[in-house]
């Protein structure tokens, strides 16, 4: 899966959040449906998340927050993006591969 296309597809078609407490407030509030971080996300964060919210799936990327900030256009670092729809991309299908 070429995840710079499936981002891109779900920013103009679906509804995705960019940052941690964005992430975090989604997850509280239930709307979160999937979890994606990148390669240098704090481990104490992610640890925090999953503790709080284990039905969330999580994905972490190889792309570091700068690179994933790119894949997305964004014009700053995005180290947490939270997936509340996917549109028309497949996101959702990522795999879960934080344990």
């Amino acid at each position: 899966m070429d995840l710079s296309r499936q981002l891109k597809t779900a920013i103009k078609t679906g509804d995705l959040t960019f940052g941690q407490n964005q992430a975090s407030n989604a997850c509280a509030n239930g709307q979160a449906k999937m979890l994606i971080f990148a390669a240098n996300c704090p481990q104490d964060y992610i640890d925090d998340l999953r503790a709080r919210h284990p039905d969330v799936p999580m994905h972490r990327t190889d792309l570091v927050n700068r690179e994933l900030g790119s894949a997305c256009a964004k014009p700053f670092p995005v180290s947490t993006i939270c997936v509340r729809g996917e549109g028309g991309s497949e996101l959702l299908n990522l795999p879960p591969n934080l344990d």
